[in-house]
């Protein structure tokens, strides 16, 4: 039954490339892909296509790429599909002229459970506040932000070392088949939506900037570790460094903490024994994984390798 209903999928990363991935290989009846224009970017300025557009072009599914999903042409041509269905994950907000076409309505795949943490970072949230259990939810969209009708949800247990990277497959992997599972209740009708109960004491999930992901060294060590590990592997935490006297913008990817007692300056930068470590009230953050402007990634033995830092180095 779930064949014969005609399905439009809308998404753009890697993420999004996971769930249709899978809703192709259950045999869900995709019709077409919705996905964000191609855009240039690195110095090049290469042309450069969305996940999901490299995943359609294979799979020889029809792409439409709106600049503007308002634009009458566009509605036009998704209406062209006869849609049953629409489905969306990790994609812009939709009008309410897009979402309300297909009879069974449109949902989302979110990568929390709602109603905590809502909004474009969920999965990086989620480490940063060193939740223990993270998850995924499906619900129909409406005009607001995350806050349609709940249709299924599915949670996990996070590891200590959990890190955005590690979360994101597992959350793509168990995302993907709630969607099928979703799409099967809803054909069925099997599932029903229900309405979101807010406590009070959700947690937002806004969209990453430059200065949400710099590291705050006023907060524990502990805090500071789970903070960079939800940047990582993207965008990395940051930080500004002093070095010679000239200040530079460093990202950590990787760290431990040592709680012990020093006598140094807080935020001062030690090297010690083919570490890298950053002072702190409770101790050190031993910094594993870092990148200097203009360098790759590398490990601090890798970095030492190479460049040096002086006695009066800090962080800020």
């Amino acid at each position: 039954m779930m064949k014969n209903k005609r399905i439009v999928f809308f998404g753009t990363p890697t993420f999004a490339k996971i769930c249709l991935d899978k809703m192709i290989k259950v045999g869900c009846n995709v019709v077409a892909v919705v996905t964000t224009p191609d855009k240039a970017s690195g110095r090049g300025k290469k042309i450069n296509s969305s996940a999901i557009k490299q995943f359609a072009l294979k799979a020889s599914l029809p792409i439409l790429q709106p600049v503007n999903l308002k634009d009458q042409i566009f509605i036009e041509k998704l209406k062209y599909f006869k849609p049953d269905l629409f489905v969306v994950v990790a994609f812009r907000m939709l009008p309410e002229v897009v979402w309300s076409i297909p009879p069974l309505k449109t949902f989302n795949l979110h990568a929390s459970l709602l109603p905590n943490y809502r909004g474009a970072a969920p999965i990086n949230w989620a480490i940063v506040n060193s939740e223990k259990i993270s998850g995924v939810s499906t619900f129909y969209i409406d005009d607001k932000i995350d806050s349609g009708g709940l249709l299924m949800q599915e949670s996990i247990k996070l590891t200590s070392d959990e890190t955005a990277g590690t979360l994101h497959d597992k959350l793509a992997k168990i995302g993907s088949e709630l969607i099928c599972q979703t799409i099967t209740g809803l054909v069925e009708e099997s599932i029903f939506e229900k309405q979101q109960q807010l406590t009070g004491k959700e947690k937002p999930a806004p969209k990453l900037n430059n200065e949400n992901i710099s590291i705050d060294w006023n907060l524990s060590l502990k805090q500071i570790e789970s903070h960079i590990r939800g940047l990582n592997p993207h965008p990395g935490a940051r930080t500004k460094l002093t070095n010679n006297n000239k200040t530079e913008v460093m990202k950590i990817f990787s760290s431990k903490v040592e709680k012990t007692t020093h006598n140094f300056k807080n935020s001062q930068l030690i090297v010690k024994d083919k570490e890298i470590l950053i002072s702190h009230p409770e101790g050190f953050l031993v910094c594993e994984e870092l990148q200097l402007p203009n360098k790759k990634r590398m490990t601090a033995i890798d970095l030492l390798n190479g460049y040096t830092f002086s006695d009066k180095t800090s962080v800020k």
